[in-house]
C-alpha cells in the first residue's frame, strides 16, 4: 500500500494514508463509519488499488454488495491478483446470485489462490449450496482434508464451525454438536459463537447478570422517585388553597375575608388560567 501511496504528491498521500487507517481501525466496530472514511480515500485517489479494495471491505461490512462487488473487480484490473475472488463469490451470493458464487468456484482462479483462499472459497461453494436449500452438498462441499487435518490454523475454526452449522441444519444433531466442539477448541479467538451454539444444543441458558444489575438498579430509583414525590405532595399545600398567615392578634378569619373581597374572585381565574 505504501509504494502505491507513494506515487501521489505528499500531502495528498498523508490524507488519504490517514482515511485508509480510520477504515480499518473501524471497520469491525463501527462498519458505516468506516465506509463513510472510505468514501472520503476514494473521492481523493480512486485509482489508487488499495483505497478501491477498501472501499469494497468498507462496504462489504455494511451489506452494500453490487457496490462492494465494483469496487473489488476494479482492484482487481488493477492488480492482476486472484486474492479477492472469495469475497467477490461472497458478493455475488449477497445479491441474491448463489448459482453464480458456485460457478466461480469453478473458475481456474480458484487453483492460483493460496491455501487460506481456498478454504475461503470452499466456504463460500457451501454457503451457495445452503442458499440453493442444497444442504448435503453443502455438506459435502466442507469435507476437505483441511476440515479432517488435526493441525490448527488461521481458517481451521470458521471451518468447523461451518460444517457443524451445516450439519445442525440437516438435522444432525449429534455430529454438529462434536463438530462445534471441535470449533470451539480451535477458536482461540473467539471468532465463532460456538460455545453458545454448544450451550443451546445442552439446553444451557446463560442470564446476563450485568443487565440484571442495571435493571434492579433502575428499578431501586424509580422507587425513590416516586417515594419522594409522595413525600412532597403530604408536605406540600393543595393546589389553589389559600395560605394563611396570623397576625399578631390571632384573628386570622378576619385576615382571610380581607383578602377575598379585595381579590373580587380573581384567584379563581387565575386558577383556570394555570390549568
Amino acid at each position: 500500500m505504501r509504494q502505491e501511496l507513494m506515487s501521489l504528491p505528499k500531502t495528498l498521500a498523508e490524507d488519504v494514508a490517514r482515511n485508509l487507517v480510520m477504515v480499518a481501525r473501524l471497520i469491525d466496530e463501527d462498519p458505516e463509519q468506516a465506509y463513510a472514511y472510505s468514501r472520503i480515500a476514494l473521492r481523493l485517489a480512486s485509482r489508487v488499488a488499495a483505497v478501491r479494495e477498501a472501499a469494497g471491505f468498507a462496504a462489504y461490512a455494511t451489506q452494500k454488495y453490487a457496490e462492494a462487488l465494483a469496487e473489488f473487480r476494479a482492484a482487481r484490473r488493477m492488480t492482476g491478483s486472484v486474492e479477492l475472488w472469495p469475497v467477490m463469490a461472497d458478493c455475488e451470493r449477497g445479491l441474491g446470485r448463489p448459482e453464480r458464487a458456485l460457478a466461480m468456484a469453478g473458475e481456474p482462479e480458484v487453483q492460483k489462490l493460496d491455501k487460506a483462499g481456498q478454504v475461503e472459497m470452499r466456504l463460500v461453494a457451501a454457503g451457495a449450496r445452503r442458499d440453493m436449500d442444497q444442504l448435503d452438498a453443502a455438506i459435502v462441499t466442507l469435507q476437505s482434508p483441511e476440515l479432517a487435518s488435526n493441525s490448527v490454523q488461521p481458517w481451521t475454526a470458521r471451518l468447523r464451525y461451518a460444517y457443524a452449522d451445516a450439519l445442525l441444519a440437516a438435522g444432525r444433531e449429534d455430529e454438529a454438536r462434536e463438530w462445534f466442539a471441535k470449533a470451539l477448541e480451535s477458536d482461540k479467538d473467539g471468532t465463532t459463537d460456538a460455545s453458545d451454539r454448544l450451550a443451546e444444543l445442552d439446553g444451557v441458558e446463560f442470564v446476563d447478570a450485568f443487565a440484571e444489575d442495571a435493571e434492579d438498579a433502575e428499578d431501586a430509583e424509580d422507587e425513590a422517585d416516586d417515594a419522594e414525590e409522595s413525600v412532597r405532595g403530604k408536605d406540600e399545600p393543595a393546589a389553589g388553597a389559600a395560605e394563611v398567615v396570623p397576625d399578631e392578634a390571632g384573628d386570622t378569619g378576619a385576615d382571610v375575608d380581607a383578602v377575598e373581597d379585595a381579590d373580587g374572585g380573581d384567584g379563581e381565574r387565575r386558577g383556570g388560567a394555570e390549568r
